[in-house]
C-alpha cells in the first residue's frame, strides 16, 4: 500500500494516568500529520515541520475533529449480537432464558458467519479496531469469526468457548473435545495476520476440573495464546462455584489451580473480589475487562476501579462492552457508564484516565502496546476520528471549547501569551497547556457522556478508511 498522509488534531497517551500525572502522559498534537504506510505509523509531527517533506503524499485532513487511537473492546459476544437488551433478569437466569437458547443457532456456519460480518460492522462504525471476543461452543462459529474478521485486516482475538456442564446438552463439549478442538483452532489461527486465539471458559460453573485443566495444558502448549474468562460478577454465581471448587479457597483459586492465571490472561468483569484475589491478580500480570453497562443491565454490582487500580499492587484493566449483557457497542457510552459506577462509589474518572482505558490501556491489557494503543511510530496504524459536534446538543455544549481544535486560534492564544508582563513569561507554557488540557477534557469528557456511535467521524484500519 503506497505511503499516505493525515492531517488534524491528534490526541494520545503514552502512559497510565492512574499512576502518573496527566500531563506526563498526554500527548496532542493540534495541527498534526501522520504518515501511514504498508499500515504502519511512519513518523508524526507537527504539519507545519512535516509538510514539506511529504508534500507529494496524498492527504487526507480532518479539521476540528479528533483523532485517537482506535479503541479497544477487552470483552464481547458475538454470538450475543442479537439478544442484546433482552429484559428483566440477572446473569444465571438470563444465560438460561436468552443466551444459552441463542448460542444453540451457531452450530450452522453460515448464520454464524452472517452474524460475525453484522457484528464486526458494527464494532467498526462504533469506533473499535480490536476486541477480545467469546464465540461459541462449537468450532464453526470460530472459523466463521476469524475468516470475517481477516478479511477485514483487523486485529482481532477470539476463542472457542469451552463448556462441558450445567447448559443445554447441545452446547456441551467435553475436555478432550475442547482441547482437540482449540488446539486446531490455535494452528489454524493464530498469528495469522493480524489475528490471535484466546483459550475461552465460559466460566468456572460450566467447566469440571477436568476441562479447567485441559485450558491450562492448552496455555502450556501455545504460550503465548491468550486466556479469556469470567471472573466474580454476581454474588449468586460466586456462591455456586464457591459450592462446585470447595478446595480452591476462592472463585480465582479455581482458575488459579487450573494454571490459567498468566500475563495474557485477560478475566471480565470482577466485581466482588477481595484484597487477595486482587494482589494475585497483580501478581500474575492478569487483566480485568471492567463491563460497567452489562454489571448495571444485570444489577451485578459496581466495579471498584480505584481499588484495582492500587499502585501498591497494580492490576491491568480496560474497558469491555460485554454484549449482549452490555447495552452498547460503544465505548464511548461504556466509558461514560464508568464514570458514573465511580461516582456512585464516591470516586473520580478523568476523561482522560477514560480514554487510556479504551485505547492505551486495552492494549496494555492485551500485552499489544508495542503494536496499537498510541500514536508511536513503528505502530500499526488503527485510529478513529471523533466528532465533538456529532450532535445538536454535542456542537452546542462544546462551542466554547472548539477553538483548542484550530491552529489558527491556538497561534493566536500563544502570541497573547507572548505579550504578557515579563513576570508571567515563565509561566507562559504552562498557561498555555493548562488551558489546552482544560478544553480539550471538556470535550473529551463530553463525548464519553453524550457521544455515541454518530461521534466516530471515520474508522481507519491499518491506515484505510473503511
Amino acid at each position: 500500500m503506497p505511503p499516505t498522509a493525515i492531517r488534524g488534531p491528534f490526541l494520545h497517551l503514552i502512559d497510565d494516568p492512574f499512576y502518573r500525572p496527566i500531563s506526563d502522559c498526554l500527548r496532542y498534537l493540534p495541527d498534526g500529520l501522520m504518515v501511514v504506510e504498508n499500515g504502519i505509523i511512519v513518523e508524526i509531527g507537527p504539519y507545519a515541520e512535516l509538510k514539506n517533506r511529504y508534500a507529494q503524499l496524498p492527504l487526507t485532513h480532518y479539521p476540528n475533529k479528533i483523532i485517537v487511537p482506535g479503541f479497544i473492546d477487552t470483552h464481547v459476544h458475538f454470538p450475543q449480537t442479537e439478544i442484546i437488551a433482552a429484559y428483566g433478569e440477572q446473569l444465571l437466569t438470563w444465560l438460561d432464558r436468552y443466551i444459552f437458547p441463542t448460542e444453540q443457532k451457531f452450530s450452522d456456519r453460515a448464520y454464524a458467519l452472517t452474524v460475525a460480518e453484522h457484528f464486526l460492522d458494527e464494532l467498526l462504525r462504533h469506533g473499535t479496531t480490536t476486541a477480545l471476543v467469546f464465540t461459541s461452543v462449537y468450532p464453526q462459529s470460530t472459523d466463521a469469526f476469524f475468516e470475517a474478521a481477516q478479511a477485514r485486516n483487523l486485529r482481532m482475538i477470539a476463542g472457542k468457548v469451552l463448556m462441558d456442564r450445567h447448559a443445554p446438552e447441545a452446547l456441551l463439549d467435553t475436555p478432550d473435545t475442547a482441547y482437540s478442538d482449540s488446539r486446531q483452532l490455535i494452528e489454524k489461527w493464530h498469528q495469522q495476520d493480524r489475528l490471535l486465539y484466546a483459550v475461552t471458559p465460559r466460566f468456572a460453573i460450566t467447566s469440571t476440573p477436568e476441562q479447567l485443566r485441559a485450558a491450562g495444558r492448552l496455555l502450556q502448549d501455545f504460550p503465548d495464546v491468550y486466556m479469556h474468562t469470567h471472573l466474580s460478577e454476581n454474588t449468586a454465581e460466586i456462591a455456586w462455584t464457591n459450592e462446585l471448587f470447595p478446595e480452591a479457597g476462592s472463585y480465582l483459586g479455581v482458575y488459579d489451580q487450573a494454571g490459567l492465571l498468566g500475563k495474557r490472561s485477560v478475566f471480565a468483569h470482577g466485581v466482588h473480589l477481595s484484597e487477595t484475589e486482587l494482589c494475585r491478580l497483580s501478581e500474575c500480570e492478569c487483566a480485568i475487562a471492567h463491563c460497567p453497562t452489562s454489571n448495571l443491565f444485570l444489577g451485578s454490582g459496581l466495579f471498584p476501579l480505584h481499588q484495582a487500580k492500587n499502585p501498591d499492587r497494580p492490576v491491568k484493566v480496560a474497558l469491555g462492552t460485554d454484549v449482549g449483557a452490555g447495552t452498547s457497542f460503544s465505548l464511548l457510552r461504556t466509558g461514560g457508564e464508568a464514570y458514573k459506577v465511580a461516582q456512585l462509589q464516591q470516586q473520580s474518572l478523568d476523561p482522560f484516565q477514560a480514554l487510556f482505558l479504551a485505547t492505551l490501556g486495552g492494549a496494555q491489557a492485551l500485552c499489544l502496546e508495542d503494536k496499537i494503543g498510541s500514536f508511536i511510530p513503528g505502530k500499526e496504524a488503527d485510529f478513529i476520528v471523533l466528532d465533538p459536534q456529532a450532535t445538536p446538543t454535542l456542537a452546542f455544549r462544546n462551542q466554547p471549547y472548539l477553538s483548542v481544535l484550530n491552529p489558527a486560534l491556538n497561534s493566536a492564544l500563544n502570541s497573547e501569551l507572548s505579550e504578557a508582563d515579563a513576570d508571567d513569561r515563565s509561566h507562559q507554557g504552562d498557561i498555555a497547556n493548562e488551558r489546552q488540557m482544560a478544553d480539550l477534557r471538556s470535550l473529551i469528557f463530553s463525548l464519553f457522556i453524550l457521544g455515541d456511535e454518530r461521534a466516530i467521524h471515520a474508522t481507519h484500519i491499518a491506515g484505510m478508511l473503511v
